[in-house]
């Protein structure tokens, strides 16, 4: 129909700003944690953007720091770091209303975004925690991303589902969701072809320091894998009610 939108088109313009917000928030949340816990962190990170031993080195230089002290600039700095992660919740919770067809709920929802980011880190460590061994294991590289897609895109499903409010059956949501943590699981394959040569050819232009930019492509492409699952999985469902309509 003449002037109607497409199905997440406002929603797939959103990319940049979620992808700034990932940038903003979970970019120092790494660097302080890192400064809290061990040298995993830094291993952590290497790991799911594929990096080679060179290029791992280059993250852990960066992100090396020493043991944190809890005082008012560090407090200050975690404000400002829930502040921004309760952002992103914010943003991706609008596109999936964007995406769904649903009202805004406003500050009604608040604690449904803070109960998210708790099951984000749960989500994360469980993958990690689950997927590091596999990846030891004879044909681990084809295991771990099978494992990513398990833990994933359940946690994609659920996401759109409680930040949505139940409002969109979960049966809706399945497309989606697939949709979702199929393209994270190819972001995992891009990320081994390409972040490596990346990280390594930044810092030879810029030091260290280059190794930022290759981290905030990803969180930008992170962003995008989020917007774009929900989009194509509202444009699938939509088909394949359609098709099955007709017949």
């Amino acid at each position: 129909m003449p002037g109607r939108s497409r199905p997440g088109g406002q929603a797939a313009g959103r990319i940049s700003p979620i992808g700034a917000g990932l940038l903003v928030s979970q970019l120092p949340f790494l660097i302080l944690l890192s400064a809290f816990a061990s040298q995993r962190i830094d291993d952590d990170i290497a790991l799911r953007l594929g990096l080679n031993q060179r290029a791992s080195g280059i993250v852990s230089h960066l992100l090396t720091s020493s043991p944190a002290v809890l005082n008012v600039a560090t407090f200050t700095s975690l404000l400002f770091v829930t502040a921004g992660t309760l952002a992103v919740a914010s943003s991706l919770q609008q596109i999936c209303e964007k995406a769904f067809r649903q009202d805004h709920r406003g500050m009604r929802d608040m604690y449904r975004l803070a109960i998210w980011v708790a099951a984000l880190c749960a989500a994360v460590a469980l993958e990690g925690i689950v997927g590091g061994p596999v990846r030891d294991a004879p044909g681990g590289a084809v295991l771990a991303e099978l494992v990513t897609f398990a833990v994933m895109t359940p946690f994609f499903w659920w996401t759109m589902h409680f930040l949505l409010a139940g409002r969109v059956p979960w049966r809706k949501l399945l497309l989606a969701a697939i949709a979702t943590g199929a393209f994270y699981v190819g972001l995992g394959i891009f990320s081994k072809f390409y972040f490596s040569s990346t990280i390594i050819s930044d810092s030879r232009t810029f030091g260290t320091i280059g190794a930022i930019f290759g981290i905030l492509t990803w969180l930008i492409a992170i962003g995008a894998v989020i917007i774009l699952g929900a989009v194509a999985g509202v444009v699938w469902d939509s088909r394949t009610n359609g098709s099955q309509t007709q017949r």
